[in-house]
């Protein structure tokens, strides 16, 4: 499909405007796939690591402070590559799908750590006053700590949402065909360096804009409810 794409931009002139707005939108559609998937997946392995992590059970914390020093102590390219063409090599795996996971992992450990912050936040008397009327210990995490800790730390997993976006330009690297990449494409079949790259930062400047304006609406409201 890439093959086909790419010989296509050798056709005329005039229809090189439209192959190349092909490129931006699809690959824009992939980094927005990408983006949304991982983070919800990222979310959920964060909630469940940071659990793991500030459980009283050793065997639950070991397996959780691995994956996260792992996952901080290696660059988020290095974990898609080895995820592509090593852990995932004998699988039937798409490259949206790998990159998913990828970023997914890697978003995961970031999430465990600012939700770890926020619950650390919340007064200590908040767990000793829902322990006292009864309640088992992962209950009080799940109905007095949690909700608490999202709302204080809603404005930290917005800027992890921005640093996500903006770490799908590497899906490149193992032949996906995000947005950076279809500047990339463009720009080596046109020979022109400007016009596609600034519209690929122009995009990512708009798409983290605004986002960064609806969470801040959002902010907005939840003050306004207190």
């Amino acid at each position: 499909m890439i093959d086909a794409i790419n010989a296509s931009l050798f056709t005329p002139i005039g229809q090189d405007g439209l192959i190349g707005i092909y490129l931006i939108l699809n690959g824009l559609k992939v980094t927005l796939i990408v983006t949304f998937f991982a983070m919800i997946m990222g979310s959920i392995l964060g909630v469940t690591t940071t659990l793991m992590k500030m459980s009283p059970k050793w065997y639950l914390r070991w397996p959780a402070n691995l994956y996260v020093s792992i996952i901080r102590g290696t660059p988020v390219v290095v974990q898609l590559v080895i995820l592509y063409f090593i852990v995932l090599a004998a699988f039937d795996i798409d490259k949206i799908t790998a990159a998913i996971i990828a970023f997914g992992l890697n978003s995961g450990a970031y999430i465990s750590e600012i939700i770890r912050a926020g619950i650390q936040a919340v007064d200590k008397g908040q767990m000793e006053a829902a322990r006292s009327l009864g309640l088992s210990h992962w209950a009080t995490m799940k109905e007095v700590i949690l909700p608490q800790a999202i709302k204080n730390i809603l404005p930290s997993l917005g800027n992890e949402f921005i640093v996500l976006l903006k770490e799908t330009a590497v899906i490149g690297f193992i032949g996906g065909v995000d947005l950076m990449r279809a500047g990339e494409i463009i720009r080596s079949r046109t020979f022109e360096d400007s016009v596609p790259l600034f519209t690929c930062a122009l995009i990512y400047l708009l798409l983290t804009y605004s986002f960064t304006l609806l969470l801040s609406k959002f902010e907005t409201r939840l003050k306004q409810s207190d």
